[in-house]
């Protein structure tokens, strides 16, 4: 990859935490490193000189980045330890090793236990985790002992064992850590009660246990236990502070594909990750162009098949959005709750930030796309028959109805052409009236243009609600123009779209870029007009003053203006240069009305 497309590449990453892959010339993996802030991490490799030189050779070798993002700084770590242990890049020394990260594992017996464990074993256990921290994992496990008491000894309770007398209880018993399941003084269903409130505890959904715990704490303070009741307490705010397991890593998700897809106009954006043994192993979005309208189906059947032919995938399990036929021997998951679906929702997210990214490429390297794509989404967005590549909008100004004004900005391909901007002096209305304001502009600008055989717009945007909207009808009507040109107003309470003959007005997304270039447009008519009237009053104002000398009018006034641009400077003109202007007699009114 060039210098200058890589410096592109890096400029448009996201803010947001991830890890980041390095590749040389060869697609050669280098590096893999986590980040809470991918865009500024990956930048202080390239804006500053290295005081490593094994960190000097590296940067000059890479030609190309990817990056996968997260939820989470802990999501982050865990994904760059998967990554690390599977692909063993030549600059990474910190997690080659083999060092596992902890989990809870709750066993596959009669009786389960709960223990924490650096080892997955298949044998129909659940675990949980990985964890960051063996700390949070023992503060877990202090919590769950303290409100369940579970046994720790491993044997094997069968009922026949138990039933013949085979066990005798233990210290554990006696100190009151475990009920006795082995003598038979605790039933299995009872016990699995207490399994299931663990489940969702380690989960992150401890509502009913949260509950016990603030019950235990009022128990021990009413009865004066304060001793008890604050190490309840303590127990409660950390219980209280935990965050659920990471959604990067769950262990019984294994040999699975994730896809997801994210469209536009032009283009659609398929997302894969690849999950190995609950982990996160590769991720990879296909950008795929429209040539026909596809749906989004029909590009996600193209993008599955591409993408497990490139990654030669053999999983005989997917997860995606929604169903497809994709051929025998696969089973198709279309999540809706659960791990599941917050994998496939980092699938889509993965998929959302590929998509800006390349928004934002594409707008530097390649603007005629970009304008292509926006033009494409206003007019899906304002249900238009044709691309709005020509916007006008109108909008007045006055104050309390002096110097009454209107102004005209115009965007082609998304972009102001201030070249084309127009302002209107009202003519035929008095008084503060926006409505015939608005009639009268829009009439005067389209009577013009098609006087002298001007392209007309293809959208026409009024700032105000309904009675601005009819009264640009009103204009376009006149003109035989009604049909021919779409014409919307923009109301600014909540930026409702209105059309004409519709009481109910059209919302668009606050983020979309359709309502971004809409609002644009009103904000720089509003700017454009608003100068105008602010220079027509201070005009009139400075005109006015001049008016009252007695023997100069109007006209004078005015060729004084616009000769010597204020008052300031007519007052400090000598006689002569005033008679250069105006002649010697209105001069000489002038100069001692200044000077007398």
């Amino acid at each position: 990859m060039p210098a200058a497309a890589l410096d592109i590449q890096i400029k448009t990453l996201p803010a947001s935490p991830g890890i980041y892959q390095y590749f040389d010339k060869d697609e050669k993996l280098l590096y893999v490193g986590k980040a809470k802030n991918l865009k500024k991490r990956v930048q202080s490799y390239f804006n500053k000189i290295q005081d490593n030189g094994r960190i000097r050779t590296m940067v000059k070798k890479i030609v190309d980045i990817k990056h996968i993002v997260v939820a989470t700084e802990t999501d982050a770590l865990l994904l760059e330890n998967n990554l690390i242990k599977k692909y063993q890049p030549r600059y990474n020394v910190l997690l080659k090793d083999d060092k596992s990260y902890p989990w809870i594992c709750i066993k596959n017996e009669r009786f389960p236990r709960v223990f924490p464990t650096r080892r997955v074993i298949k044998d129909g256990s659940e675990y949980f985790g990985p964890y960051t921290s063996m700390k949070t994992v023992k503060t877990l496990l202090d919590l769950i002992k303290s409100l369940y008491k579970l046994r720790t000894c491993n044997y094997d309770l069968s009922k026949e064992k138990i039933d013949a007398g085979k066990f005798k209880v233990c210290l554990e018993f006696h100190l009151g850590n475990c009920k006795g399941a082995c003598e038979n003084r605790e039933s299995e269903t009872e016990y699995r009660k207490h399994i299931e409130h663990i489940r969702q505890i380690v989960k992150g959904d401890f509502k009913s246990s949260l509950e016990q715990f603030r019950n235990q704490m009022k128990a021990h303070a009413q009865a004066m236990e304060f001793e008890d009741a604050q190490r309840i307490k303590e127990k409660l705010d950390v219980l209280e502070n935990y965050q659920s397991k990471s959604t990067v890593v769950n262990p019984k998700i294994n040999n699975v594909d994730v896809f997801s897809i994210i469209s536009d106009e032009g283009y659609g954006y398929v997302n894969f990750l690849q999950i190995a043994h609950g982990a996160i192993i590769r991720s990879h979005t296909l950008e795929l162009k429209k040539r026909l309208d596809e749906t989004d189906q029909e590009l996600l059947e193209l993008g599955i098949v591409e993408i497990r032919q490139r990654f030669d995938s053999h999983s005989k399990e997917l997860y995606i959005p929604m169903q497809l036929a994709l051929g025998d021997g696969l089973k198709i998951t279309v999540p809706k709750l659960g791990d599941k679906k917050r994998i496939l929702e980092l699938s889509e997210r993965n998929a959302k930030y590929f998509r800006m990214e390349r928004f934002k490429q594409t707008k530097i390297v390649d603007p005629d796309r970009h304008s292509n794509r926006i033009m494409a989404q206003m007019k899906v967005d304002l249900r238009l028959s044709q691309e709005p590549r020509h916007i006008e909008c109108f909008d007045n100004s006055n104050i309390q109805g002096t110097n009454p004004v209107a102004a005209c900005v115009v965007f082609k391909n998304g972009k102001a052409s201030k070249k084309d901007y127009r302002k209107f002096n009202i003519k035929t209305v008095e008084g503060p009236d926006d409505f015939a304001s608005m009639e009268e502009v829009v009439f005067r600008r389209y009577k013009r243009l098609l006087n002298e055989e001007e392209a007309l717009p293809q959208l026409i945007i009024v700032d105000g609600g309904k009675g601005q909207l009819s009264s640009g009808v009103k204009a376009l009507e006149a003109l035989g123009l009604r049909g021919k040109i779409a014409i919307v107003g923009i109301a600014k309470r909540l930026e409702e779209i209105y059309y004409p003959g519709d009481s109910i007005p059209l919302y668009l997304d606050k983020k979309s870029e359709t309502l971004k270039i809409i609002q644009q447009l009103r904000n720089e008519a509003h700017r454009f007009g608003i100068t105008f009237h602010r220079n027509k009053r201070s005009n009139a104002a400075l005109g006015t003053e001049l008016s009252t000398i007695i023997g100069i009018g109007e006209k004078t006034s005015v060729e004084l203006l616009k000769h010597f641009r204020s008052i300031s400077k007519i007052k400090e003109a000598s006689k002569n240069s005033l008679a250069e202007i105006v002649g010697n007699a209105k001069a000489q009114i002038v100069y001692n009305h200044y000077h007398s």
